[in-house]
């Protein structure tokens, strides 16, 4: 009795009619905040460990890129717990929680004073300092770590879950789900923005216990909000393990690769879809070879066992993932540009001028990077409501440009925003080494072209991640994103030090030392270009030959 009740009551659930921007608050608000936390907690957290636990420059960007990998890594997990077994609501409430614990930690870390270092007495240059302890170091990353797997758990189910709020089979559904990747980038850029002003100036200017307890008590607030929502919401159950079926596809192709391929496509086993999977396939001629795994021989029949059939689901599924690998390659060096924004962006609006035109407040260094999202904001709501309708007109395609054509638009605005970055920071050097103090705000170009980036290519890469991914997927799809920007932290955490270690060779200044005034940032921005090209013609590449799955 109790399990046919347990029966009723999800497919009830299951056929509940999605309610689409109704539902969006509730979920909305959760990851909004969460980014609030974590994102303005990222952007000034090299002040924070320069200051306060008295790293170098070299040092504090390596934790930081490192702690960004690990927090980019974690979303993939949560989304294969999630696809596989857990569901992406449950998933999503262990993240806020773990969330709320890492914020609780670095909160004590500056209220506590012998959690962290004791204040310096001298110029830190001078090496006086006292360094942080083991013990010290350990607090600090266990926060880190709580943080790091509370955004597994909210980035990898966030997006899909929202989608999930959207009726498919309807125009209007498809139009808001469309709609829905813009403004969601929309919303948590002005919570940013918000994070990167109020918060920035809570933690330089009145203190940092209190700048950590805000994004802390946001999401208490937070956890509450999604859990408010509870009665609006459709959910999905987990359909097991999303790669048992990827696994099945391998083996079977490779045991029939000998057989020879039906000349007509009733002789294939009948594609067995769940509720869930309501997409029209049909067999393609991409991959040909994993098509034989689809074919029913005499002894399977025989044998009637169900690891010897394989779905046309099965097999579509299989190639839609192979088909975007390069896409997902090809995105990780794209994210070096970013990366640098949250470091030596820093550093040099630390060597600036800081007050505000025409007055006396100094802006927290981290700040600048609100330009960035200045553009995002304004930019973003101006596409979807005024431009979008005309670009369509002239192109006959829905969204105005193809999702690839977003990415290699952004990747194009990586490369520029180097470019001028290296430019802006040689004029710099040579005035700060001459005694002139230039205004934080003559980064504004890099900071305005990095929003561009954002705008085009990390919006676009959201959105193809989770329409070209398989629907029972869609956790893992939305988690390539982060991932890509987990090795690009590694990757940059790397050639920091490579970079930093090569220049120094033979007694020479390293490019990348610690006062910038005597190093050759620049070239490393001019580097970074190089690279960015480089991935901006294999992106070309992969994007001619790639063929877009039905959406």
């Amino acid at each position: 009795m109790d399990e046919e009740g347990t029966v009723s009551l999800h497919s009830a659930m299951r056929r509940r009619k999605p309610l689409g921007w109704k539902a969006m608050p509730y979920i909305l608000a959760n990851e909004t905040l969460e980014r609030l936390a974590s994102f303005g907690l990222t952007s000034n957290f090299m002040v924070y460990m320069v200051r306060e636990y008295h790293m170098d420059q070299v040092q504090a960007a390596t934790l930081i890129n490192t702690w960004s990998a690990l927090t980019n890594f974690a979303p993939i997990i949560g989304a294969f717990i999630s696809d596989s077994c857990t569901g992406k609501f449950v998933t999503i409430v262990f993240g806020s929680i773990s969330e709320l614990l890492g914020m609780l930690v670095l909160t004590l870390t500056s209220l506590i004073p012998t959690l962290r270092p004791p204040p310096c007495t001298t110029d830190q240059i001078s090496g006086t300092c006292v360094r942080y302890s083991d013990q010290q170091l350990y607090v600090l990353l266990s926060g880190l770590v709580f943080l790091s797997v509370g955004t597994g758990g909210i980035r990898s189910c966030s997006i899909p879950f929202s989608l999930d709020q959207f009726d498919d089979s309807t125009e209007e559904g498809r139009e808001g789900s469309r709609s829905f990747f813009s403004w969601y980038y929309t919303t948590h850029t002005v919570v940013q923005l918000i994070s990167m002003t109020l918060v920035l100036y809570v933690q330089n200017n009145i203190s940092w216990s209190l700048g950590f307890a805000i994004p802390t008590a946001l999401n208490l607030f937070a956890l509450a909000l999604l859990f408010a929502g509870v009665r609006f919401y459709v959910f999905i159950r987990p359909e097991g393990s999303v790669f048992s079926g990827i696994f099945k596809v391998l083996v079977d192709a490779y045991k029939k690769r000998n057989a020879q391929p039906p000349a007509e496509i009733e002789y294939y086993r009948p594609l067995l879809e769940t509720s869930s999977q309501s997409n029209k396939l049909m067999l393609t001629d991409q991959y040909r070879f994993l098509n034989k795994a689809v074919i029913v021989m005499k002894n399977d029949e025989a044998r009637n066992e169900e690891w010897k059939f394989c779905t046309m689901r099965q097999i579509e599924d299989i190639k839609s993932i192979i088909s975007i690998i390069p896409i997902f390659a090809s995105s990780i060096i794209g994210f070096l540009a970013m990366n640098q924004q949250h470091t030596f962006t820093v550093s040099q609006a630390l060597k600036m001028d800081l007050r505000f035109p025409g007055t006396s407040y100094r802006i927290p260094p981290a700040s600048i990077t609100v330009i960035s999202l200045l553009t995002i904001g304004i930019w973003l709501p101006f596409y979807e409501t005024v431009l979008v309708r005309h670009i369509e007109y002239i192109t006959k395609q829905e969204g105005g440009i193809s999702l690839l054509q977003k990415v290699g638009i952004g990747n194009f605005f990586s490369i520029l925003t180097m470019i001028i970055s290296g430019i802006l920071e040689r004029e710099r050097r040579e005035l700060s080494r001459a005694g002139v103090s230039r205004s934080v705000f003559w980064l504004a170009p890099q900071q305005v072209l990095m929003g561009f980036y954002e705008v085009f290519t990390i919006v676009g890469l959201t959105e193809f991640f989770n329409k070209q991914i398989p629907i029972n997927m869609r956790s893992v799809g939305n988690s390539l994103l982060y991932l890509g920007m987990s090795f690009a932290s590694y990757l940059s955490c790397a050639t920091v030090s490579i970079v930093h270690s090569v220049t120094a060779r033979g007694g020479r200044q390293s490019w990348l030392t610690d006062d910038i005034d005597t190093g050759k940032l620049d070239y490393f921005y001019y580097f970074i270009a190089a690279l960015s090209t480089l991935n901006l013609i294999l992106f070309l590449c992969c994007a001619q030959r790639y063929r877009y799955r039905n959406m």
